[in-house]
C-alpha cells in the first residue's frame, strides 16, 4: 500500500509585504500554493498511490474563493478518476459543512467527520488491504477539547489516524487547536498519525509514526526550507511504514546568514552581497538576508541596502529568477561601561523595546495614520525596528567606545 500525506496549503493565503517585486514574480508566488498541490497530485498519479491524506487548513478561510475551489475541485477529480481514495479533513482556517465545498461527488473522495464528530471509515486497496482512516474535521475556528480521548481502540486493521491539532502546552491561550498529550496519541498505538496545523516538517514519533507534513508552500520568512509532502509505504505483511520526503514547493524561502569584518564601501557592500547570494542561489529562492556586525556600516549605507530598490538590484544579478525580499540588520557591539552605567543601559534598552512602550512611543505616529497603528501592533515589525535601532546606536556609540580604548 502507497499514500500520500499532506497538509496546510492553504490555498487562497495573501502574501502581505511583497508587493514591491516585480509583477511577474508576485504572480509566480501568489499561485505557489496551487503549483505545489498540482505537483503533489502529479506525484500520487506517477506513483500510483491507494490513499491521500489531506490533513486540514486546505484552504486559507472557511470561504474560498471560486478560483480556488474550483483549482481543488479539478485536482481532486484527477485523483478520483484514477481511482485514488482521497480522505480530508477540514482544520482551524477552512472549517465548513460538507455542503459548502465544491467537490464532484465520488466514491472515492471523503470528507472525515463532518460537524467535528470522530469519524472512522474503513477502506480496501485495489489488491485487497484492508485499512482504517480515523478523524474529525473542525466546525468552528477553535476546539479547546482533547479529541485523542474520543478516538477508538485499535484493531488488528492497519490504522491511520487523521488529526489538525496541536501539542498541549503550558500557556492555556494557546490550547485551542484540539490539543493533545504525545504519550495519550502513542497509546492509540495506530499504525500512523497524519497530523496537520503547524507548517514545520516534523516526525514526533517513530513508533508508532506521528507526523507533521508542515505546509505545502512557504508563504514569508519565518516558513523556511523545503516544503512538499510525505509519500508512505506500508509493508502489508508486517504492517510497517516507511515514509520520504517529496519536495514540491516551487520557491524555497531560505535565511542568508552573513557577517562584516570591516568597514567597506557601498560598491564593495553590493559586490559582496551579489557574491554571496549567488553561492546560495540553487533554485528559485527568496532570501531574507541578516547582515550581523552592522556597526561597520555607516549611516548612507544603511539607508541603501535596506530600500526595497537596492533588494530589486541585487536580485537582477541573480539566476533562477531568485529575489531578495528582506535584508536585516545586527549589531553586536559591546561597550565598554562601568558595572553601575551597564545596568542603567541595559535596564533602559529592555524597557524601551518592550511591546507596551514600543506602541507607547509611537503613539504620535499610530495617531495619523491606522495602516501604521495595526503595523506597530505587529512583532515582526516590532522586532525588525529596534534592531534597526540598536545598529544606529551602535553607530552612535563606536565613537565612544574609540575615545574609550584610545584613553
Amino acid at each position: 500500500m502507497k499514500f500520500i500525506h499532506l497538509a496546510d496549503a492553504h490555498l487562497d493565503s495573501p502574501f502581505r509585504g511583497l508587493s514591491f517585486l516585480p509583477y511577474k514574480t508576485y504572480e509566480e508566488i501568489k499561485n505557489a500554493a496551487e503549483k505545489s498541490f498540482q505537483r503533489i497530485c502529479d506525484i500520487a498519479l506517477k506513483q500510483e498511490v491507494d490513499l491521500v491524506l489531506i490533513a486540514g487548513d486546505t484552504f486559507d478561510s472557511n470561504k474560498p474563493s471560486p478560483k480556488s475551489q474550483l483549482f481543488f475541485a479539478n485536482q481532486i477529480k484527477r485523483l478520483t478518476d484514477a481511482k485514488i481514495e482521497v480522505v480530508m479533513i477540514f482544520g482551524n482556517h477552512d472549517y465548513m459543512d460538507l455542503n459548502s465545498l465544491f467537490v464532484n461527488s465520488s466514491p472515492y473522495f471523503h470528507l472525515l467527520g463532518n460537524e467535528q464528530k470522530i469519524e472512522k471509515l474503513s477502506l480496501k486497496t485495489k489488491q485487497g488491504f484492508e485499512y482504517n482512516v480515523v478523524g474529525f474535521s473542525y466546525k468552528n475556528n477553535h476546539i479547546t477539547e482533547n479529541m485523542v480521548n474520543n478516538f477508538p481502540t485499535k484493531d488488528s486493521t492497519y490504522t491511520i489516524g487523521m488529526m489538525h491539532a496541536g501539542i498541549k502546552t503550558t500557556e492555556q491561550s494557546q490550547n485551542i487547536y484540539a490539543p493533545f498529550e504525545m504519550a495519550e496519541l502513542r497509546n492509540l498505538n495506530y499504525d500512523y498519525f497524519a497530523l496537520g496545523h503547524i507548517h514545520v516538517r516534523e516526525i514526533l514519533s517513530q513508533k508508532p509514526l506521528i507526523v507533521y507534513p508542515g505546509n505545502i508552500q512557504g508563504r514569508h520568512i519565518n516558513e523556511l526550507g523545503a516544503k512538499g509532502c510525505y509519500l508512505g509505504v506500508v509493508d502489508e505483511e508486517r504492517k510497517e511504514t516507511k515514509i520520504s520526503f517529496e519536495k514540491t514547493a516551487p520557491i524555497l524561502w531560505q535565511k542568508l546568514d552573513l557577517t562584516l569584518s570591516k568597514q567597506v564601501s557601498k560598491t564593495e557592500l553590493q559586490n559582496w552581497l551579489i557574491s554571496e547570494l549567488n553561492k546560495a542561489n540553487t533554485e528559485l529562492t527568496f532570501f531574507y538576508v541578516v547582515i550581523n556586525e552592522a556597526q561597520y556600516l555607516s549611516e548612507a549605507e544603511v539607508e541603501l541596502i535596506t530600500d526595497s530598490d537596492f533588494w530589486n538590484n541585487l536580485s537582477q544579478n541573480l539566476a533562477y529568477s531568485s529575489q531578495v525580499v528582506d535584508l536585516r540588520l545586527k549589531s553586536n557591539l559591546q561597550i565598554k561601561l562601568g558595572a553601575k552605567e551597564q545596568k542603567a543601559f541595559s535596564e533602559a534598552k529592555l524597557e524601551s523595546t518592550s511591546k507596551s512602550n514600543f506602541v507607547k512611543l509611537a503613539q504620535e505616529l499610530i495617531k495619523k495614520d491606522q495602516y501604521l497603528a495595526d503595523l506597530c501592533q505587529n512583532d515582526d515589525f516590532q522586532q525588525e525596528t529596534v534592531e534597526r535601532a540598536l545598529v544606529i546606536l551602535a553607530q552612535s556609540m563606536k565613537g565612544i567606545d574609540d575615545e574609550t580604548n584610545e584613553n
